[in-house]
């Protein structure tokens, strides 16, 4: 009998595990939110369009329940479609109208004509929408409001179903007025087009200063493309407005960074370009980007009071509903450079500022509070902020580039370590430093100018006393800096070969320079360290199941050694599998595991990585991230604000704390539970295991599991030459053969990822007998290492 009751119970985890495994599958994904931002003390609709939204409920309807803003000052309700219009609604309406043309129609007969044109055509334009970009078909309408002392900046945006929380969205809290333009729908057949309600003219009316924010919407989607005429509808938004002569104006467009990368366009964003004509539409003022960024701003100085129209369209004419923006417009505060870039941390450094607009052409930044690492730096004038700019702050000493140094007779001595603050001030300027060293000494030479948004493009030499190059650099990627697609910073790593006199020279790799070429040149022994980035940021966590995260590590100044990785303080009823990054290796897959009844609300817990260097223990909080595809190819992983684990059962939680308030008892809380909770799978084996090269070895998981069927065990991108020998059952759970082949790499570490299905023979009502594979779900990281025969 007992017997019985575990099979019962294995075989009811075996179907709730498949239908977790369904429900995963169809996590909440979002890619849009408009407006993406809004003023302080305001209330506004915001769209948000995605992907497994919804549910089928003999017919599919959204059911987003919830949506989550990060920091304080923002309230959010989902404003519910009590009766969503369904195809048999379309054809009723359709109807209606026909019977309502068969005679003539009177004015009230025409009002209802074109209402159902109008509602039909919203139905239509949803339909093809969710045809043409299934990734952001769902939409969800969210009413937002913002109070008087919400902080402005970057917030994210998150929603909610029944199945777990979405990825998150930028959203930003402003304090300048906002407006939001209206779009036409979006026409399944061009035919129609004529009878279509547009707005009046392509340009809206603003007032400055002010924020606006759209979309770059096509008419029909799924017509052949054709260059479409400047100022259709859709495809190029104006905004009219009053200036006058004097007026220093700039006008900023925010569209990639909103959001950061599209998987499916090229070059994998919105690339927005900017415009300004007078009123007889002459055009003034173009811009495609900004510097290196694609994000265009225009400066803009008056010449007479009159009448201006602002437009903003695709490069190449493209529209879709994900192609948001934000453009803020008026006599802004906007920094064009800072000097130094950097400062001392503990010490006060005045910066010297240029741009439009300026309080003030100096800055005083006190780094007597300040941690190493990089600082927002802005201004303020009345109640307009500046863009931010990175302020960048280390403990090393620090002095200023002086010239004349343009050679080697010529070089400024410097004392290791040190960071050298300096500009190339001129077109084909070099700046050169002598330094002393000795046989056998290790020197990093690294600049750090474009990360800290100084349009330098710089170029690294390290030459001898005779004047030999031993080393040079152009661009060095740093994997941190997510959103560059140009790594235009240098590093040299080298070895000094004798004692004596070295040069480093660095330049412009472009041969500009001005004011604002300035950069941080680091001269020091190697400082190793790491960061660590997890992703996803938002686990959809399955009780009773494992789930797969990744942890990236960006190693610096050639530390290579092991990381440890592990919740900080050690919460309840979470537990890692696999948690280390192996010596030489940037990235590790590891598997997390939730305690049934952890909470009713999603947790975050801190992840960090544990290291030994130069004989101290260095610890890194890893930053919550997700991995974001630029143009069909191109991984990227983009910080996110927190790490989020949403637990399956949550609303379980909820129930049990409301019946046990009802019957005034103690909740069956798992506080307990969770103190002594086991992961539902377990290595057994001495890890990690070692798999021999042209051998095999023998990892034994435990799992209870029904076992009416036979165990089949799949590798998930496994390295080359390492694969399943076989798998089956064992007294404790699983036995597992893992074989290493020639191909199989001497020294390699890391974990493996795998995923168990249970292989079953059923008989039909027809008499024929069908092989089923039901997935179990992933099994806990492995963590292994490849070792000589």
């Amino acid at each position: 009998m007992i017997e019985s009751r575990r099979l019962t119970a294995c075989g009811l985890l075996s179907v709730l595990a498949s239908l977790s495994v369904a429900a995963a599958d169809q996590r909440p994904r979002i890619g849009y939110v408009c407006p993406a931002g809004g003023r302080q003390g305001t209330t506004f609709l915001v769209t948000v369009g995605g992907q497994f939204l919804g549910s089928w409920k003999g017919e599919y309807f959204i059911d987003v329940s919830k949506a989550h803003f990060s920091g304080g000052g923002i309230t959010v309700e989902v404003v519910k479609d009590d009766k969503p219009m369904r195809e048999k609604d379309a054809n009723a309406l359709r109807q209606k109208a026909r019977e309502l043309l068969k005679n003539k129609p009177d004015a009230e007969a025409r009002k209802q004509i074109a209402r159902i044109k109008r509602e039909v055509s919203q139905y239509e334009s949803a339909r093809i929408v969710k045809q043409t970009y299934p990734a952001i078909g769902d939409t969800v309408t969210l009413r937002v409001t913002l109070a008087a002392d919400a902080a402005p900046g970057q917030r994210e945006l998150r929603v909610e179903t029944p199945r777990g929380i979405s990825n998150p969205l930028r959203f930003f809290v402003g304090r300048l007025p906002e407006f939001q333009k209206p779009q036409p729908d979006i026409v399944a057949d061009a035919r129609e087009a004529s009878e279509m309600t547009y707005p009046p003219t392509s340009t809206t009316d603003v007032v400055l200063p002010v924020v606006v924010n759209g979309q770059i919407i096509p008419r029909n989607p799924d017509s052949l493309w054709q260059p479409p005429d400047r100022f259709t509808p859709g495809v190029a938004d104006r905004y009219r407005f009053q200036a006058r002569k004097g007026q220093q104006l700039v006008i900023a467009a925010g569209a990639r960074r909103l959001i950061p990368y599209l998987a499916d366009a090229v070059p994998g964003w919105f690339q927005a370009t900017l415009a300004l004509y007078d009123a007889e539409g002459r055009e003034l003022a173009y811009q495609d980007d900004y510097r290196f960024h694609p994000d265009p701003v225009l400066f803009f100085t008056v010449p007479q009071d009159g009448q201006y129209v602002a437009e903003i369209k695709d490069a190449i004419y493209r529209g879709r509903p994900d192609f948001v923006y934000r453009i803020t417009l008026g006599e802004l505060p906007y920094i064009a450079g800072v000097f130094p870039l950097g400062g001392r941390a503990g010490a006060a450094t005045t910066v010297k500022l240029s741009g439009r607009n300026l309080p003030a052409d100096t800055l005083p930044m006190d780094a007597k509070d300040m941690t190493p690492g990089i600082h927002p730096l802005s201004v303020r004038k009345g109640d307009m902020t500046s863009n931010t700019m990175p302020f960048a702050v280390d403990t090393l000493p620090e002095c200023l580039e002086r010239e004349p140094n343009d050679s080697t007779q010529t070089a400024q001595a410097v004392t290791l370590p040190v960071i050298v603050n300096g500009r190339i001030d001129r077109s084909g300027d070099w700046d050169v430093f002598r330094l002393e060293g000795r046989a056998g000494q290790e020197i990093i030479a690294e600049v750090n100018a474009r990360r800290l948004e100084s349009p330098l493009d710089s170029v690294l030499e390290f030459l001898d006393a005779a004047g030999a190059r031993l080393a040079f650099n152009d661009d060095h990627q740093d994997k941190s800096d997510y959103l560059r697609t140009h790594h235009a910073d240098s590093l040299i790593r080298v070895t000094l070969p004798a004692d004596g006199t070295y040069y480093v020279r660095l330049g412009d790799a472009q041969r500009h320079g001005g004011a604002e070429y300035a950069y941080r040149l680091r001269l020091s022994p190697p400082r190793g360290d790491f960061e660590l980035r997890v992703t996803p940021s938002c686990v959809n966590a399955i009780t009773w199941r494992l789930n797969p995260i990744a942890v990236y590590a960006m190693r610096k100044d050639g530390f290579d050694g092991e990381i440890t990785l592990r919740f900080k303080d050690d919460p309840f009823g979470l537990a890692l599998g696999g948690g280390a990054i192996p010596q030489g290796q940037d990235q590790v897959r590891l598997t997390l595991a939730v305690a049934p009844l952890l909470s009713a609300e999603p947790v975050h817990p801190h992840l960090e990585g544990r290291a030994m260097i130069d004989g101290k223990e260095v610890v890194r909080q890893a930053i919550p991230s997700d991995e974001m595809t630029q143009a069909f190819f191109y991984k990227h992983v983009v910080p996110a604000r927190d790490l989020t684990v949403v637990p399956e059962d949550r609303d379980r939680f909820r129930q049990e704390a409301a019946r046990a308030a009802r019957e005034n008892k103690p909740p069956k809380s798992p506080a307990a539970a969770r103190r002594t909770f086991q992961s539902p799978m377990e290595i057994l084996s001495e890890q990690p295991v070692r798999i021999p090269v042209g051998g095999t070895a023998t990892v034994q998981v435990r799992m209870s599991w029904n076992r009416t069927g036979q165990i089949q065990v799949d590798l998930s991108d496994p390295p080359e030459g390492i694969a399943v020998d076989r798998a089956s059952w064992a007294e404790k759970g699983l036995l597992l053969v893992l074989r290493g082949d020639a191909k199989a790499k001497t020294g390699l570490k890391g974990n493996l990822m795998a995923n168990a299905f249970l292989q079953t023979t059923t008989k039909g009502k027809d008499g024929k007998t069908r092989e089923e594979r039901q997935l179990i779900g992933p099994l806990p990281a492995i963590p292994f290492e490849v070792v000589k025969p």
